[in-house]
């Protein structure tokens, strides 16, 4: 069975690029959200088995919202992606719970190794 995925990030662009990577390898995309208070109510709606969680953005950023997860469900697997020269929270973003992080602009195989080891 593939796994569900719910992709936040406030740039269509971006959710559109990690969505047809997924779906290229095998992964069921099963939401979008485009801040972290939408991130938190598709997850409680569709409990999806993976999270990819954008660091930056309006209304909650991503760390806030990934802690806001992780207090509904500890075992919740969330990968950030960060742009580059945000190191600082990328390791926030650990510290609070994270598995794993990519960097935009995305490479394929970088995004499926991420996501293969945060399942596995």
């Amino acid at each position: 069975m593939s796994a569900k995925v719910l992709i936040v990030d406030d740039a269509a662009f971006m959710r559109m690029m990690i969505k047809d990577i997924l779906k290229k390898n095998g992964f069921e995309v099963v939401g979008e959200a485009n801040d972290g208070l939408q991130a938190i109510e598709k997850f409680k709606e569709l409990s999806p088995d993976l999270v990819t969680m954008d660091i930056t953005m309006p209304e909650m950023d991503g760390i806030t919202a990934l802690k806001e997860i992780r207090a509904i469900d500890a075992s919740a697997k969330i990968i950030m992606c960060s742009a580059m020269g945000q190191q600082a929270m990328v390791i926030d973003a650990i510290q609070a719970g994270a598995k794993d992080f990519i960097v935009k602009p995305f490479q394929a195989d970088r995004v499926i190794e991420a996501i293969n080891k945060t399942l596995g």
